[in-house]
């Protein structure tokens, strides 16, 4: 049912907020995490960028408007914001408050989003602003990700300026949408991905799915890749944990695969709440029946976070159960994450069995794919080469 609502803060105030991410983000950098050029815009002068109109809404009555960016098709009253915190309607006119205005601009390995098929071992430019269109119980990143635009420290940063700061830094290959929800600071992602691959950077999105078909159909085309989190296999799981639907997820994954965009997905295993065997089978036997058996399934260890702290971290031997069921239902790319050193960490040719990419954590150690195909015995690898 469409909503309007103003979401409570985080208790923290915005004085508070915003010393603690600049400590976070002064951390990294002296930690060697991003480098002189992100580190400058990171710890710059603040600036102040107007706020654009939004894509994707109706006009109402009474100067009430609808969202139509996620399947919360939000209405939202003159002066309110939507479920996310960052498109607000402002004389009958909805706005993205966060355009050009990222709280997180940082520097890593593709292979923490993660994208494991989509060219290895290259570094990505990170880039997110606050917002979500879900209230995940374990966010990692709930600071960001359940705070308002006034509650967090962000910086001036257009389009054409994020692609001209990735060229500054020459073992950054592609821009990232990641640490928050895309869809919700969706019109950024749009025009800083289409200036990006106008300059031949490639681009990607780390996004929990939940978006509407034709805002997803317009992106697609300014993407190289899509890592979609998959949270569980149950309704249940998805109203009751995340306050959202499983079903709009399974058609964004329906759609990427009618796209033929690259694609991987992840699916944090939490004990107690989506660890059931059962569970997991069923999900790997409609990923094998509705995407194809080659799509890479990433199973990914839990750490306690947020408001889920009193669960325990994911036991390694659940991930490999996990893998078992995978591979007994016939997917051929199957991974552990969050477990370094693990041998599923590493890709494996799904016809000779040799390992053709090697992987410690976040490291790509040695790549035996080329030109897509297996070194040893030229089997096509699926992804982004």
């Amino acid at each position: 049912m469409p909503v309007s609502s103003d979401v409570k803060s985080s208790g923290m105030s915005r004085r508070e907020f915003a010393r603690k991410l600049a400590a976070s983000a002064a951390a990294a950098a002296c930690a060697g995490g991003i480098g002189p050029a992100l580190a400058r815009h990171a710890f710059g002068e603040e600036k102040t960028t107007a706020p654009g109109e939004a894509m994707f809404y109706e006009r109402l009555e009474d100067n009430e408007v609808q969202c139509r960016v996620c399947p919360r098709e939000c209405i939202i009253q003159d002066g309110k914001t939507g479920f996310c915190n960052n498109r607000a309607n402002t004389g009958g006119t909805l706005k993205s408050l966060v355009y050009g205005k990222p709280c997180s601009i940082d520097a890593g390995p593709i292979e923490k989003a993660p994208l494991f098929h989509f060219r290895p071992g290259h570094i990505r430019l990170c880039l997110s602003t606050v917002g979500c269109n879900m209230r995940c119980k374990h966010c990692q990143n709930w600071q960001t990700s359940q705070a308002k635009p006034n509650e967090v420290l962000a910086r001036d940063l257009p389009p054409k300026e994020a692609v001209q700061l990735a060229q500054k830094e020459k073992e950054i290959k592609s821009v990232c949408f990641t640490f928050t929800e895309p869809t919700v600071f969706y019109e950024y992602v749009h025009d800083t991905s289409k200036a990006a691959q106008e300059a031949g950077l490639a681009t990607s999105i780390v996004s929990n799915g939940y978006i509407n078909e034709e805002p997803l159909k317009r992106l697609l085309p300014v993407l190289s890749a899509v890592k979609i989190d998959l949270k569980s296999f149950s309704p249940k799981f998805y109203e009751d944990v995340c306050e959202g639907k499983l079903e709009p997820v399974l058609e964004t994954l329906k759609t990427l695969k009618a796209a033929e965009k690259h694609f991987e997905i992840v699916y944090l295993v939490i004990p107690t709440l989506n660890d059931s065997i059962d569970e997991i089978g069923k999900m790997c036997e409609w990923i094998k029946k509705e995407l194809g058996d080659r799509v890479p399934l990433h199973f990914t260890r839990f750490h306690p976070e947020y408001k889920l702290k009193s669960l325990p971290p994911t036991p390694t031997k659940t991930l490999e159960s996990a893998i078992g069921v995978a591979k007994g239902c016939g997917l051929k790319y199957v991974y552990i994450g969050n477990v370094p050193g693990h041998e599923n960490n590493s890709t494996f040719c799904a016809k000779c069995g040799k390992r053709i990419i090697y992987r410690i954590h976040f490291g790509a150690l040695e790549n035996f794919v080329e030109d897509g195909k297996c070194k040893f015995c030229g089997e096509p690898i699926p992804g982004v080469w």
